[in-house]
Order: structure tokens, then C-alpha cells, then sequence
């Protein structure tokens, strides 16, 4: 692959890390798309297939964490599946509302709702919150950290080609 090639990969692989804490972007799935992009022209051989397996495990993992932390976060403190759904429906709307923020402000606000409701009382709804907001917290680290760790395989992919 050229010079340029390689550059436009790395490109859309940077875009894809800033779209792990954005919700406009698909990120870790943006990665992985140039990761085979790359593999599709450059080829897979010697270690490629290797690395380009492990980025499709590192994919698979992230996804995961990415929505069992948010939901250990808020169980750990108490916080009913249904709560969790209220906050995903919130987090849908908020995301058309208002862009960018919208998503993380709604589901933030949807729990919030769903558990005053549930428990009737301000100061235990806020408590069970802020686990789901740890917990999402935690879900955007590994997403940034599997995407980063996405990227570093390719660049060993690149360097040992």
C-alpha cells in the first residue's frame, strides 16, 4: 500500500478513536473497517491475519464492555433493568433533541426519572445514577482503550509488512 494509502487508513483509524467518546461516530467499528480496508489491499500475509484477528477480538470485547459496564454501574447500586431501558429510550430521544450531548444528558435525565419514580425519593434516584454514570464512564474508557489497542496492532501490521 503507498504511502498515501496508509495515511488515509490512519486518518479514518484517528477518526474512529475520537468517535469512542463521541456518539456521532461509530468508532471502534470505524477502526476495524480500516483495519480490513488496509489488510483487503496491502494483503494478509505474515503476521497481518494475526494482528487483523486480534483486532477483531479487541472489537468484539470492547463492544461488550460497552454495554455491561453501564448496567453493572447502576445494578450495583440498585437500579432496575427497567430503569436502565427508561434511560436507553431517554438517551434515543435526547440524541435527535439535541445533538452531540444529547444521548449521555438523556439517558443521564431518563434514569434519573425512571428511579425517582420507582423509589419515590430524590436522593436515592441520584444515588443509583451516579452508578449507571460510573458504570458509563467505565463502558467509554474500554471503548477508547480497545480502540487505541485496535490501532496499535495496525501499526505492528504495518510496521512488520
Amino acid at each position: 500500500m503507498s504511502g498515501l494509502g496508509i495515511f488515509l487508513v490512519a486518518l479514518a483509524m484517528a477518526v474512529g478513536l475520537v468517535g469512542t467518546v463521541l456518539p456521532l461516530l461509530p468508532g471502534r467499528v470505524l477502526i476495524w473497517g480500516a483495519g480490513l480496508v488496509y489488510g483487503l489491499v496491502a494483503g494478509f500475509g505474515g503476521p497481518g491475519g494475526w494482528l487483523f484477528g486480534l483486532m477483531t477480538l479487541v472489537l468484539i470485547v470492547g463492544t461488550v464492555a460497552e454495554y455491561v459496564l453501564p448496567t453493572r454501574g447502576g445494578a450495583e447500586r440498585g437500579a432496575s433493568t427497567q430503569t436502565l431501558v427508561v434511560g436507553a429510550i431517554f438517551g434515543v430521544i435526547g440524541f435527535f433533541v439535541i445533538p452531540v450531548v444529547g444521548l449521555p444528558l438523556g439517558a443521564v435525565l431518563g434514569v434519573l426519572l425512571a428511579e425517582r419514580q420507582r423509589t419515590g425519593n430524590w436522593e436515592n434516584a441520584w444515588y443509583r445514577t451516579r452508578g449507571v454514570l460510573r458504570g458509563f464512564g467505565l463502558g467509554v474508557l474500554a471503548e477508547f482503550t480497545a480502540g487505541l489497542l485496535m490501532i496499535l496492532l495496525w501499526i505492528g501490521w504495518v510496521i512488520s509488512s
